[in-house]
């Protein structure tokens, strides 16, 4: 099939291995959207590797390189417009992002700037959440898209998919099976918010 005519610009924001990313990138074709650019907090990581291997344009913006973190969340928000980004995907981005910065890429009805996280929030958010899940003995776990908000992972959620929570899993193995489904979900909210329109209405992200 031919190419998606004008595709959506997506840029990327990783701080380590960069798997979220391989996954957008490895898409099928047609897709509705291209990763534009790839950027890290980071000089250098494997997400910048990958990136530079597809030969996608990368930056990095470090919070060192700032007098404070406003400066760098001003300067972030500029490096990420450079790119015309039509979304914005935070894919294993270790660093919270500002109200300035996401006040940059708002929309009237829309917000732009999307993360995946490793929990069926509004359960186990922050950095540990395989492991939280496992010492609350929950027997179902999974992944959430959601829009960035001021908060830590608090945002309206725009899909999730459910992962079982096996006796013998160690934060892990849980974890890793979760990357899997979280994978898989990212690309198709991409490709679902690429697509077509969408809207938010308080905490209710409405697709298509």
């Amino acid at each position: 099939m031919p190419p998606v005519e004008n595709p959506k610009n997506v840029v990327v924001l990783a701080s380590g291995s960069g798997t979220l990313l391989q996954a957008l990138l490895d898409a099928p074709d047609p897709k509705p959207f291209r990763v534009a650019a790839v950027g890290s907090d980071r000089s250098s990581c494997v997400a910048l590797d990958r990136a530079a291997g597809a030969g996608v344009p990368t930056f990095s913006c470090r919070v060192a390189d700032h007098p404070d973190r406003p400066a760098w969340n001003a300067a972030l928000a500029a490096a990420v417009a450079t790119y015309a980004p039509d979304l914005i995907v935070l894919a294993g981005f270790m660093k919270l992002l500002a109200p300035t910065f996401l006040d940059a890429f708002d929309g009237a009805f829309t917000s732009k700037v999307i993360n995946a996280h490793p929990s069926l929030l509004p359960a186990f958010p922050g950095m540990h959440a395989p492991a939280d899940a496992l010492a609350h003995g929950v027997k179902l776990t999974g992944c959430t898209v959601f829009l960035v908000d001021a908060g830590v992972d608090a945002g309206p959620i725009v899909a999730q998919r459910a992962v079982p929570v096996a006796d013998d899993d160690d934060a892990d193995t849980l974890h890793e099976r979760i990357k899997v489904v979280e994978r898989a979900l990212l690309v198709d909210v991409v490709t679902a918010l690429t697509a077509a329109p969408y809207t938010v209405n308080g905490r209710k992200v409405m697709l298509g």
